[in-house]
């Protein structure tokens, strides 16, 4: 189920920056709150499959997606130098 969630995730992302690869791992805070808004959502699409367990319900949902997105690049914002994923685990993880 996870699986399938996370290649969901990923299809809507990669669709979104058109054949670019972002190294997540890599990834600082600053270099994310400055990518194009629609990367940004794809992002967030993928790293709330990323985090979400697999005895989850497998449901997009739209709207705690944008609160999600807005969490993280707020704090982003006020943490520019931290890792994305590291700042996504807070945002993300339940």
């Amino acid at each position: 189920m996870k699986l399938l969630k996370l290649l969901f995730a990923l299809a809507v992302a990669v669709g979104a920056v058109h054949g670019q690869i972002i190294n997540l791992s890599m990834l600082k805070c600053k270099d994310f709150i400055e990518l194009p808004k629609e990367t940004i959502a794809s992002l967030t699409v993928w790293l709330d499959g990323y985090y979400t367990d697999e005895e989850d319900a497998a449901l997009f949902e739209p709207d705690k997606l944008k609160v999600k997105t807005e969490k993280l690049t707020a704090f982003c914002a006020q943490n520019p130098k931290i890792g994305v994923m590291a700042a996504a685990e807070g945002v993300m993880a339940k």
